[in-house]
């Protein structure tokens, strides 16, 4: 089994990008971590980040073509983006949103997800440790 671990814009900057909000855990950090959980569970993992758009929808299509899971962080993309929405509504396999702090005591704008229409499950609001809980959950369900 494959989990495409995928994150948006400015997760790259984790660590460094406002700390007091999204911790001091690096992107290369959460890297090993999922690296090390996928290695404990038994499952493939392929954690990737972009800044670009169009390269996270082209992943989400090779996750579907694939019939790999899906763990995405869409960060601001999760907002706006009705593109990502229709990309992951493809997808067969289950997808599970992440958010590093909680999207709903956050400021208005935030508290709407076009993902979160389209996931199979949504967590937000637990830190990189989100990251984990979606991955030993999806690992689960391959395992069925």
């Amino acid at each position: 089994m494959t989990i495409q671990v995928l994150n948006g814009p400015n997760l790259g900057r984790l660590g460094t990008r406002e700390p007091e909000i999204y911790g001091r855990t690096t992107h290369a950090d959460l890297v090993e971590l999922l690296e090390k959980t996928a290695q404990d569970l038994g499952v493939e993992v392929r954690v990737r980040q972009t800044d670009q758009e169009g390269e996270l929808l082209r992943w989400v299509h090779e996750a579907t073509d694939a019939g790999d899971a899906v763990l995405i962080n869409p960060a601001a993309w999760t907002h706006t983006s009705i593109a990502l929405h229709d990309a992951l509504a493809a997808v067969r396999a289950p997808v599970v949103e992440v958010h590093i702090t909680n999207i709903h005591r956050r400021e208005e704008f935030r508290h709407v997800s076009y993902v979160s229409k389209v996931a199979t499950g949504v967590i937000a609001g637990l830190g990189v440790e989100g990251y984990v809980l979606g991955l030993q959950w999806l690992a689960r369900q391959g395992a069925r």
